[in-house]
């Protein structure tokens, strides 16, 4: 075979190779955006759960504590507004002003003594406090994710490849600056 043919194979060769890379790098960057969407699935199946335990903890509260209507429907509102929420970051706000409202519904279990003992209450006070605990892990996998692909998307030659594609980075789920803040305690 004459050398300009090794030539040809050699280029050939190094085409395919290129092109293999290329789909390989796009199939990597495809694979972490559904990482990103399946751990905000279930961010939201942790919150679908939180927003049906917040109802019936509404109720058993204010069986004990009627003349505390304001505190109850604040949470309950919140609730509805977080579930018609558009998009994450609008949902994520949301549920920092329901933590809020639910520390002050808990709060008034201090407050009535009869309500503190209630099994009931008891029960759904624990399910949503594991709740709170799995929706920090999925936030936290999710951040590992869009870290993931974050850096996949600045470092060269993934930065090539992601422009060649459309890819672009992700937004963190952050926490609020009143989530920030020192708790005080008081005794």
């Amino acid at each position: 075979m004459p050398v300009w043919g090794w030539i040809l194979i050699a280029v050939i060769a190094v085409i395919i190779i290129f092109i293999i890379y290329i789909i390989s790098k796009r199939n990597k960057f495809v694979s972490m955006e559904e990482n990103i969407d399946n751990s905000y699935a279930q961010i939201d199946v942790q919150l679908k759960r939180r927003y049906d335990l917040i109802p019936n903890l509404v109720e058993t509260v204010k069986g004990y504590a009627a003349h505390e209507s304001d505190t109850l429907e604040r949470v309950v509102e919140l609730r509805n507004a977080a579930e018609k929420s558009g998009n994450i970051n609008e949902e994520m706000k949301i549920n920092v002003e329901i933590n809020q409202a639910l520390s002050r519904l808990m709060a008034l279990a201090e407050a009535y003594p009869n309500l503190k003992a209630d099994t009931s209450f008891l029960k759904l006070q624990d399910a949503l406090h594991d709740t709170e605990g799995k929706i920090a892990i999925s936030r936290q996998i999710y951040n590992d994710c869009v870290t993931k692909l974050n850096k996949a998307i600045k470092m060269f030659p993934g930065n090539v490849v992601a422009g060649m594609f459309g890819f672009g980075e992700k937004q963190y789920l952050e926490t609020a600056e009143s989530e920030r803040e020192n708790v005080s305690v008081k005794f």
